[in-house]
């Protein structure tokens, strides 16, 4: 089982004929996911070309969202658009009624967000992102700039704001032996779209995914919210890793969304609160996949 993705999402990439856009459409074709058409505003007609696991792959260029849902059945749109544009591109995606959205674009500027956010609350589209890695489950569908061959199929949900820190954990839990269900990077920005309560709860209802591992950072409350969550509602044990415990206070780090602000946001307190919700986490980013282990 998985969540969100599977062999059954087709996919269509705005921003396919860009360098970024075109190099890893072409890596999750080769990974064998159904990218089914691509959108850059005045190339429809154009062929982007690939190569799969079973050979070459031909997938049409329109110069909308809504000709490709029209045209190839698109359900999922992956976002490699330039930052000013970028929303818009998620807005257009949801005007054309796509299901799932993965924004891997960083740098949006927040106030763009924000438009996003207040349109997502009347749309059935669901955003991951942005400034993300994307999602995985493995051995069916990739979707953003994860490396595929670290993913092994298996029973562990993944969730985490860090694109590094998630393969860092996935390589872990691999060299255990201990496969992914799905992997979902949801971004370090502060205005995005799933939040850790929003994956945890997928997880929980997910038969086949067993335990959870998360990784979070200093800045914002997302972790004490998902604690509070955890606490009163997760079925399955959950595993851990707050990343910026040596940060220096008031200093910007790495995600647009992790910095302390009046004293809040700290990473011993978001350890504690996950402590305290029954949360299992890893005293150093070596250590997350055997933390995990342990709670099986």
């Amino acid at each position: 089982m998985s969540v969100l993705v599977g062999k059954d999402t087709k996919i269509v990439f705005q921003g396919i004929t860009g360098s970024a856009g075109s190099f890893h459409a072409g890596q999750c074709i080769a990974y064998g996911s159904n990218v089914v058409a691509g959108c850059t505003p005045t190339r429809g007609g154009e062929v982007f070309k690939a190569e799969g696991p079973k050979g070459p792959v031909s997938v049409p260029v329109f110069d909308t969202v809504a000709e490709s849902v029209k045209e190839s059945g698109a359900n999922t749109a992956c976002i490699f658009v330039p930052p000013l544009g970028a929303a818009d591109a998620i807005l257009e995606a949801m005007d054309a009624g796509i299901d799932l959205i993965v924004a891997i674009t960083e740098g949006i500027p927040v106030m763009d967000m924000i438009r996003v956010r207040r349109a997502l609350e009347t749309s059935s589209s669901t955003l991951i992102g942005p400034n993300c890695p994307g999602i995985i489950t493995p051995g069916e569908c990739k979707i953003g700039i994860m490396p595929g061959h670290i993913h092994l199929p298996g029973k562990i949900g993944v969730v985490s704001k860090s694109g590094t820190l998630t393969y860092e954990a996935v390589g872990q839990l691999t060299a255990l032996g201990l496969g992914q269900s799905t992997c979902i990077g949801i971004g370090g920005d502060p205005v995005a779209g799933m939040d850790f309560i929003d994956c945890l709860k997928l997880f929980n209802e997910d038969p086949g995914t067993e335990a959870v591992i998360m990784m979070g950072e200093i800045g914002g409350n997302a972790e004490q919210n998902a604690a509070e969550w955890i606490k009163a509602n997760m079925k399955k044990p959950v595993a851990g890793f707050i990343a910026g415990v040596t940060a220096p206070p008031g200093k910007r780090m790495g995600h647009a969304g992790a910095i302390i602000s009046g004293g809040k946001g700290t990473a011993d307190e978001k350890i504690a609160a996950l402590e305290a919700a029954g949360v299992k986490v890893a005293p150093t980013p070596a250590e997350m996949g055997v933390t995990l282990q342990s709670l099986l």
